[in-house]
């Protein structure tokens, strides 16, 4: 007799898992644990890269977003979470333009003055992947090609003195609220990088660039002759924070600063390495088969440049991250006793 064929059930179909669902490590009673929330997504691993150093035996650090029903992220909804925040929960977040602003409004009085929250003191997280001394290592990850042949810390240091007026014009009108002098738009627009000459290290592509800064900073200046003297003045406050020409581009824009400066500078210099390894390895002593594999083996070890550039950690040294671990270092020694409250 033909057995008849069960008909299988959503059970058969999807089986319920025997194993129990992986629970986070630190969930075992044994480690005091410090929930980090952050902005978004992008953000984790950059916290997590800071937290790692204070991590022991006993204390463990889980970075994430906030738990929410809907898809809001960002600083408004971690400053939202104030009443929720305090030795076992911590809020981590881009400080943005409140650092510069200090005291001057209550979001920047909140972001400087809570024990619980920590800023990145430089404008986000992005700001520290494009330390400019970092720069060249995120190259050579990147192409697999050591040459040096431009210097990124130059490059950077001149593009910031070039920029610098228009910096210090877009934080001023920031501050006071009002965009109409001169806004996020503008400022990406007119602090772009277009093209870059590597030559001598840019300095064909820093001259166009100081002849459109000079031209914007000339129309700000016609269309906002009683703002002159106080963006000068705001400039000159700017100072003990740590604010120079030189470095304003910790200070910018992130997502500006990464995607229209850091990124187009990168791109242009490892299409150059790139392409000596390639004349490197055609003029060389392999023909044929031999030369045709050496130049797939090279072609498949590069990297994105952009994944490379998310992933940089070589940022340690900057003055500013020094400042941000300082603060940690210090709610670290209070949860734990080192130093009284």
């Amino acid at each position: 007799m033909k057995k008849k064929n069960k008909k299988k059930n959503d059970a058969d179909l999807f089986p319920v898992p025997t194993e129990k669902p992986m629970m986070s490590r630190y969930r075992t009673g044994r480690y005091r644990v410090v929930r980090v929330f952050v902005e978004g997504y992008d953000d984790v691993a950059f916290w997590r890269g800071i937290f790692d150093d204070y991590e022991t035996d006993r204390l463990k650090f889980e970075i994430g977003v906030p738990p929410r029903e809907d898809l809001a992220k960002g600083k408004k909804v971690l400053l939202g979470m104030l009443d929720q925040c305090g030795e076992d929960t911590i809020l981590c977040m881009d400080s943005d333009f409140d650092y510069l602003f200090g005291s001057y409004n209550e979001q920047s009085r909140i972001v400087n003055d809570t024990p619980c929250l920590f800023h990145t003191y430089a404008y986000a997280t992005e700001n520290y992947l494009c330390y400019p001394p970092s720069l060249h290592k995120v190259c050579v990850k990147a192409t697999k090609n050591d040459t040096l042949i431009f210097d990124f810390e130059r490059f950077m240091a001149e593009y910031s003195r070039t920029i610098y007026p228009l910096f210090l014009w877009y934080a001023f009108s920031a501050r006071g609220k009002s965009e109409k002098a001169f806004s996020l738009v503008d400022f990406r627009s007119s602090v772009r990088l277009n093209y870059l000459d590597i030559r001598d290290d840019g300095a064909d592509t820093l001259r166009w660039l100081e002849r459109q800064v000079d031209k914007r900073v000339r129309q700000l200046e016609e269309l906002h002759p009683q703002w002159a003297a106080e963006v000068a003045a705001f400039g000159e406050r700017l100072l003990p924070l740590g604010v120079t020409p030189e470095n304003v581009y910790l200070f910018m824009q992130g997502h500006t600063l990464l995607d229209n400066v850091v990124l187009i500078l990168l791109h242009a210099v490892c299409d150059r390495l790139r392409d000596m390894t390639i004349e490197r390895i055609a003029s060389g002593t392999k023909h044929g088969i031999s030369l045709k594999n050496e130049l797939s083996n090279y072609n498949n070890s590069l990297r994105n440049v952009r994944e490379v550039l998310l992933d940089n950690e070589h940022y340690k040294e900057c003055f500013l991250n020094r400042k941000l671990r300082k603060d940690i270092e210090l709610y670290v020694r209070r949860l734990t006793g080192e130093v009284p409250d």
